[in-house]
């Protein structure tokens, strides 16, 4: 027996467990979501990170890839061992027909996926969707033990250039993510320089609060 196991989130770029072979193709009705919490990872549970999951989606593709683990049922064990422990805010395990690029058949089937069930009863870690500007606050906001979350988002936009198929929902939340740092930046900006002029003695305090206003604007 041979374990195919696929993965579209950070598996892509970051698998963490021993495969034998790596195969870059897609599945079928489902599409890549960022409505699932990360509340140990990338986020906390205050202030919970968004990361991947899939939606079903008549029509959809999902670009990623598939990962293949040979050597008997220990070894296969060991990954799947490592993948429920990784991939634990995911509570569906899915088999799904696996594609290449030009192939109208599947080139593997019964692959295994980690996804998470879309209610917020079932799974507490679901979040469900958002406009993409909340989506954006959140991500650009969100830090845990492992990193933040923005730095995940702009991995996976990353992960989907590099092997060819990028995809436009990733670009424009990691596009609206940039904006939303720019604007926390701008204003940590006019806040230093407030905090230097209320140090400063009163004489000349006018001139310079002057500029910092205009250069602020």
């Amino acid at each position: 027996m041979v374990l195919w196991v696929f993965g579209y989130g950070s598996l892509v770029w970051n698998p963490g467990f021993h495969f034998d072979e790596k195969v870059i193709g897609l599945i079928k009705d489902y599409r890549r979501v960022f409505d699932l919490a990360c509340i140990d990872h990338r986020g906390t549970p205050e202030n919970p990170a968004r990361t991947c999951t899939l939606e079903a989606k008549k029509g959809s593709v999902c670009w990623g890839a598939a990962y293949c683990v040979k050597g008997g049922s220990e070894k296969e064990r060991a990954a799947i061992q490592y993948l429920e422990r990784r991939e634990c805010e995911y509570d569906r395990k899915a088999s799904v027909d696996f594609y290449k690029e030009g192939n109208l058949e599947p080139v593997m089937t019964s692959v295994l996926v980690f996804i998470s069930t879309p209610d917020k009863v079932a799974n507490r870690y679901y979040l469900g969707p958002a406009p993409l500007e909340e989506m954006a606050r959140q991500i650009a906001t969100a830090t845990g033990p492992c990193g933040n979350n923005r730095d995940y988002l702009f991995s996976m936009e990353k992960a989907m250039f590099d092997i060819g198929h990028e995809d436009d929902y990733v670009i424009r939340l990691a596009n609206e993510v940039r904006k939303v740092l720019s604007r926390l930046k701008d204003r940590r900006t006019v806040t230093s320089h407030v905090a230097m002029i209320d140090k400063l003695p009163l004489r000349g305090l006018t001139p310079l609060l002057e500029a910092t206003l205009v250069n602020s604007g």
